[in-house]
């Protein structure tokens, strides 16, 4: 009884943690981005890197 306890616990906090760091991570990313991208043709030319 105990174990399921433990393994529901963990489920959840797993559950509640994933989001989080999936949204640090986009965010972390997205600030990554911005600072190398100051105007529309370095966006564009960004934009054409990430699809070679």
């Amino acid at each position: 009884m105990a174990a399921a306890g433990i393994t529901l616990l963990v489920i959840l906090l797993v559950g509640l943690a994933a989001p989080l760091v999936l949204h640090w991570l986009v965010r972390a990313e997205r600030e990554h981005d911005a600072d190398e991208i100051t105007d529309f043709a370095a966006a564009e030319r960004a934009a054409r890197r990430d699809e070679e």
